[in-house]
């Protein structure tokens, strides 16, 4: 039977593309005609509990069009992370508006969210169904094979350090920015996309995926700058050492923690700007000069893969798809097919629930600083048309005249 009433909700750091899910949501549920009320939750659970509803069915299609197209989460968001109590909250809002359809668009948080409700509604033997939408930057959802947002969150990382390269190459140093990214390296790994000559930087990728020594770091740095003259760095802010203690832990003499209890990492530029103390001090180079991206990388707008807007849009109305015909729970799955097409599967709630995806191992190259072509070819296509290119003159030198050799 079609649930008459579905409410949809928003979690987690919003993304460039995390609109187009929730206008797929919306407009694909009215296309079924047993639906009467498409709900949103202002800020995501928090909203639901606190009964924050808005009627998105009063909402034109023209308005949902342009919302689609900006990004950032238009619902509001959420950090709250739901134990079993706020999700038995969460169960009794939905029953008592009678949602028969629960959509929750985040990361790997939020489907464990999706997972404990659909639970509830099971134990109260309510007709309820509960399927999560995928989205994160990170790209670190299990059985997925890319997330919404991390392409446009990707073709923000390769553009930022083709720019910093340029700018590196003109006034030579060393540059060291940080990239979101506490447990994989994905989006740090897409800045060796804005590599176009083989000198270009960044010269030295680290990622959480590989054990980060700060004596190895330097050395690496000076390889590459009495190579070059200059080095340009990109850096994972979750980057540990053998015993799995994030570097920023081991030079910072004081970490901030967040709402969950996790340290602090690149939100306050500790670690770009304790690496380059490193640099400083051990190296004695003066020109050293560091970043952290932070949020900018996440809903950058103007600079969003077309690619990445489409698949949002269609696991939003997949989503709703399967909530109408299929009769189960689950997250929607994002699958590549051929050279580069996707499909898309309704897979367990527990497969990706509270579940960690990191790069794999054929996407790392054996130095531990750089990436394979496997991941340039795995990434190429997300990053959508109109990529930005740079481009150099050619070094057709004068002979000296007065500085003979």
């Amino acid at each position: 039977m079609t649930p008459k009433k579905i409410l949809v909700a928003q979690g987690g750091g919003p993304t460039a593309v995390i609109n187009q899910s929730l206008a797929g949501v919306v407009l694909e549920a009215r296309k079924f005609a047993g639906v009467e009320r498409v709900y949103g939750a202002h800020h995501g659970v928090r909203g639901i509990v606190d009964e924050n509803l808005l009627d998105l069915t009063q909402e034109t299609s023209h308005n949902l069009e342009m919302v689609a197209n900006t990004p950032s989460s238009a619902l509001g968001s959420t950090r709250d992370k739901p134990d079993a109590k706020y999700c038995h909250e969460i169960f009794k809002v939905l029953q008592a508006h009678e949602i028969g359809a629960f959509f929750y668009v985040g990361g790997n948080d939020s489907s464990d969210t999706v997972r404990i409700v659909a639970d509830e509604a099971i134990k109260a033997n309510y007709a309820l169904r509960c399927v999560h939408i995928p989205k994160t930057i990170d790209n670190d959802l299990v059985g997925n094979d890319h997330t919404p947002g991390f392409p446009s969150a990707a073709r923000f990382v390769a553009q930022a350090f083709a720019g910093a390269n340029l700018d590196n190459a003109s006034l030579p140093g060393i540059y060291v920015a940080v990239v979101m990214g506490r447990h994989a390296g994905f989006l740090t790994a897409a800045s060796a996309l804005g590599k176009k000559f083989p000198e270009d930087g960044p010269h030295l990728i680290y990622v959480p995926e590989r054990v980060f020594d700060t004596e190895k770091f330097l050395a690496d740095v000076k390889r590459i700058y009495e190579r070059l003259g200059r080095c340009v760095v990109a850096v994972s802010e979750g980057v540990h050492d053998a015993a799995g203690a994030p570097i920023v832990t081991k030079l910072a003499e004081q970490v901030e923690h967040d709402a969950h209890g996790n340290i602090q990492l690149s939100g306050t530029g500790a670690l770009a700007d304790l690496l380059c103390e490193e640099i400083k001090n051990k190296l004695k180079i003066k020109r050293v000069r560091g970043d952290t991206f932070g949020y900018l990388q996440r809903s950058f707008i103007g600079c969003v893969s077309d690619v990445d807007q489409r698949e949002a849009r269609e696991v939003g109305e997949k989503a709703v798809q399967y909530a109408m015909w299929s009769g189960r729970n689950g997250s929607v799955s994002i699958k590549r097919t051929g050279f580069y097409s996707v499909d898309y599967e309704l897979v367990p709630l527990e497969t990706v629930a509270g579940k960690t995806r990191v790069m794999e191992d054929e996407f790392l190259s054996d130095c531990g600083t750089d990436v394979t072509d496997a991941f340039r070819l795995y990434l190429r296509p997300l990053l959508g048309s109109g990529m930005p290119d740079a481009y150099r003159l050619r070094p057709n030198h004068v002979a000296k005249v007065l500085h003979k050799a």
